[in-house]
């Protein structure tokens, strides 16, 4: 996939967990060195099942709008750990208690750790400008 194509839809992922109040938002840059099967790993947390259904909702509502669709979705139902794996990016959505025992954060260390902010400029830098569009009077 291009890289300005994924960094675009891995931003709207971001823009979609804080717009649903997501917590502990984590984007990690995985290294193709470190046998990873992917990119990046988002990664965020939610209060209750409601909210983290809710913010894999929206997630996949913007990624399809964008004509992107997940290759699969795990944990959807029990929504301690709802997983959306889009290949070039993976989006983890754990309630507290199961972000802190399976540690992902840990468990791939060697991972370039992004800010969302951080991660919102490249995607802005690399997507294209919008048109304004004027009201006539």
């Amino acid at each position: 996939m291009k890289t300005d194509q994924l960094s675009t839809q891995v931003f709207e992922a971001i823009r979609a967990c804080e717009d649903k109040k997501a917590e502990q938002l984590t984007i990690l840059e995985l290294d193709k060195s470190s046998g990873a099967f992917t990119d990046y790993f988002l990664i965020c947390s939610g209060t209750n099942s409601r909210q983290i259904q809710a913010i894999s909702d929206e997630i996949e509502l913007r990624l399809k709008r964008a004509g992107t669709y997940p290759h699969n979705i795990e944990g959807y139902k029990q929504a301690e750990w709802v997983l959306l794996d889009y290949v070039d990016f993976v989006i983890h959505i754990f309630s507290e208690p199961a972000r802190r025992y399976y540690d992902l954060e840990r468990l791939w260390r060697t991972a370039k750790k992004l800010e969302p902010a951080e991660f919102g400029t490249k995607a802005a830098r690399r997507s294209p400008a919008r048109k304004s569009v004027r009201k006539r009077a």
